[in-house]
């Protein structure tokens, strides 16, 4: 490189990485940190429930240092590989890597309950007043087996983090169960008649190996909506060849503008717009919804979705990590893997947890031999401790019921893009909807046909066939009212199109226009008859074209964006429960106040410029209230920026994912509804399961510490402490919307 040449440029770059060994919020906490010291790393968001990490450098990616750092902090680590037909194959190894650690921990867990069992015996003596009714030595052979066998992992993982420079759940658990083995048996050996704790390791590491158990099973049924979206697209395609035949391809050959081939039964390879046949598609495993959507030539369709029983040609428009599913797959682990506010606290407390914990197993040791309670126990209250202080509850809550709520609202069609917004959206008082597209369809819909001698069937039949050939929106609507009457429609001749103005063709020898006043008094119609129904309907906010055959003035068609069929649903819904709704449109008032009307909004702010929406939504921020604003993600880019949550109104394929807090997939107003709906429900169970951890070892600590928790019940609890959080949190694993 000379001297005048610039220094080549890197773009930061990211990479995912799946790992392995990770038991509580503390092994989270630990990676995080060391992958934050490795240089050229900018950041690094561990997810306990996913068992992955986002990585994200300062620089190019450097792989094996990131690798490297989590190995040197005691965990294993392996990178997510790109594209669609790797990841696959590595998700599906790692799947299986999962259920033989889980049968495995299963065996294990079956052996400790076998070998167990007679210390069942022990303990109900025990709570009798009894002493040592099982010999010694039995219990030791009981005993060592499982100690060996299932005290290995703890004391693998324990070595590791303590050779990685921090303490885990591993190391309490070793601590807890070598001391109550290795003291019972050093007892027994030098022939001393003190109490045995057994009974205690085994107990222990039974608990804590259940509690893993189903904290993996849980866990795993969290992340499931993440599982199903990166099924759903094909690995192979069935692209159209230069001969007009086809041929098999991964679907990473397909290149945009390729044609693709689609049978019935099978699910749609890439995003694309349809060239030839007709179908309906099953697209709920996308956008959420049931019923299945008609699709036609020039109808877009999404990859993932499931053909019915035609045959269909496509165009690619997007492939691979571009189609839909991949990235809404990215949203949806982008959330997940996302730090809620209330989690950055938590993660400070588990930092210095298990340090904090071993202190004050310490002095619980020292206190209860200064009260004279002897050696053998004092070390069972401190084992107690040691047990009862596993922060895996704690590390769960947050993450637990984030998993499950993405990963529910993706399944409904709401993608929860921040995780902070969650958050937000719980708190919510007004909804300002935009109109057009949102609270509308978009598109204008035929919504009164005027005929001057009462025949609309006339009317609209003539109109439909001088424009069935034109591509403009109302002719569009004219057409589709024709034939959804089933109207028989003449063929026309002669058609000539005026920009602006409108069209005229011949039909049965006579000229028929379709226009404006001007057009048809060109055509030499007489316009008086039909001139009170323009100005009646343009008072009223309608688009309306005159029809005329002849030298007749037939009648007038009207016009007008129409209200979506859920909307007036989904402005009732919100309003029952308290929040205020207004609308927010640059349309006129005349055209606003029909759809408001309708819909139910009594509050209606007309002619908003995206300026003045701006104004409006910081004019209700000043006002006190906590705003969502709800619009199509492009021009409403402003409001949606500046409200407490932006909410982007999509359809499927087209779907604005990248401009709020959160996206619906499918143009729905009620899928509002539920979007604060799954963040009230989401934030609740982050509290409920908060409240529970902390409480857990709030009280679960003293109580050990003095005395009132043996180590078989301290670890019974802490399995079910783990257990209770997830599955509290899978609760919303089963959430739909209303």
């Amino acid at each position: 490189m000379t001297r005048h040449e610039p220094a080549a440029a890197f773009e930061p770059a990211s990479l995912t990485l799946d790992i392995e060994g990770m038991h509580c919020a503390a092994c989270a906490t630990r990676i995080e940190k060391v992958l934050g010291q490795t240089p050229g790393v900018a950041s690094a968001v561990v997810n306990l429930p996913l068992e992955r990490a986002d990585v994200r450098f300062s620089g190019p990616a450097d792989p094996e240092a990131a690798v490297a750092a989590v190995e040197r902090a005691g965990y294993e680590a392996h990178v997510r590989p790109a594209g669609a037909a790797a990841r696959r194959q590595a998700e599906a190894d790692r799947a299986l890597q999962r259920r033989e650690d889980e049968r495995r921990t299963l065996l294990l867990l079956i052996m400790t309950a076998v070998l167990g069992a007679p210390f069942l015996i022990e303990m109900i003596g025990m709570a009798a007043g009894a002493h040592q009714i099982i010999p010694g030595w039995l219990q030791l052979a009981l005993a060592t087996p499982v100690q060996a066998l299932v005290g290995w992992r703890f004391y693998r993982g324990a070595w590791a983090s303590l050779r990685g420079g921090a303490a885990n759940m591993d190391v309490l658990v070793a601590l807890g169960t070598s001391a109550a083995f290795f003291w019972s048996a050093g007892q027994l050996l030098a022939g001393g008649h003190g109490p045995l704790y057994f009974e205690a390791s085994v107990a222990v590491l039974g608990f804590v190996l259940l509690g893993n158990l189903l904290q993996a099973r849980a866990t795993s049924g969290a992340s499931a909506a993440l599982t199903a979206l990166s099924e759903l697209t094909p690995a192979v395609a069935r692209r159209r060849t230069a001969d007009g035949g086809e041929e098999q391809v991964l679907v990473e050959a397909v290149a945009l503008g390729d044609v693709v081939l689609v049978r019935p039964g099978e699910r749609m390879p890439v995003d694309g717009q349809v060239l030839e046949g007709e179908s309906a598609l099953d697209e709920s495993l996308i956008t959420g919804e049931s019923k299945p959507v008609p699709k036609a030539v020039g109808d877009l369709v999404v990859a993932g979705s499931l053909n019915g029983s035609g045959f269909l040609a496509i165009a690619a428009t997007a492939v691979g990590e571009d189609a839909t599913p991949a990235r809404i797959g990215r949203l949806v682990a982008r959330a997940q893997l996302a730090k809620a506010p209330v989690q950055r606290l938590v993660d400070r407390v588990t930092a210095v947890f298990v340090p904090v914990v071993v202190a004050i197993a310490v002095v619980t040791f020292v206190g209860w031999l200064i009260a004279g309670a002897g050696f053998g126990a004092a070390l069972g209250h401190a084992i107690a401790v040691l047990v009862i202080a596993c922060p895996c509850a704690l590390g769960l809550a947050t993450p637990a019921a984030l998993v499950a709520g993405t990963g529910a609202g993706a399944k409904a069609g709401i993608l929860v893009r921040d995780i902070e917004a969650l958050e937000r959206a719980a708190r919510v008082t007004a909804v300002v909807f935009d109109k057009t597209g949102t609270l509308t369809a978009g598109r204008p819909a035929l919504v009164a046909a005027e005929a001057v001698d009462g025949d609309t069937a006339r009317l609209l039949a003539l109109a439909a066939s001088v424009e069935r050939g034109s591509e403009h929106p109302l002719a569009h609507a004219i057409v589709e009212a024709a034939e959804a009457q089933g109207l028989a429609i003449p063929a026309a001749a002669s058609i000539r199109a005026d920009p602006g103005e409108g069209v005229v063709g011949e039909v049965d020898g006579l000229k028929v226009a379709i226009g404006s006043v001007r057009m048809l008094e060109e055509a030499g119609a007489h316009t008086a008859p039909i001139e009170p129904m323009l100005a009646r309907h343009a008072a009223e906010g309608r688009t309306a074209v005159a029809v005329s055959e002849g030298r007749r003035a037939r009648g007038v068609l009207a016009f007008a964006d129409a209200p979506r069929p859920s909307a007036a649903a989904a402005v009732g819904r919100l309003a029952r429960q308290g929040i205020q709704v207004i609308m927010l449109t640059g349309d006129s008032a005349e055209a606003a106040a029909p759809i408001a009307r309708a819909v139910g909004i009594e509050r209606v702010e007309a002619g908003a410029r995206p300026a003045d929406k701006l104004a409006a939504i910081q004019r209700l921020k000043a006002e006190g209230a906590q705003v969502a604003m709800v619009g199509d993600g492009v021009n409403d880019a402003p409001a949606l920026a500046a409200a407490d949550l932006g909410i982007a109104m999509g359809g499927g394929a087209d779907v604005a994912l990248e401009s709020a807090g959160v996206a619906l997939l499918r143009p729905d107003p009620e899928l509002v509804s539920g979007a604060l709906a799954l963040s009230r429900r989401s934030v609740a169970t982050i509290r409920q399961n908060l409240a529970w951890a902390f409480a857990y070892n709030v009280i679960g600590l003293p109580l050990a510490a003095f005395g009132f928790l043996s180590p078989a019940i301290a670890g019974a609890a802490m399995a079910l402490s783990s257990a209770s959080v997830v599955l509290n949190a899978l609760r919303l694993a089963r959430w739909r919307p209303e």
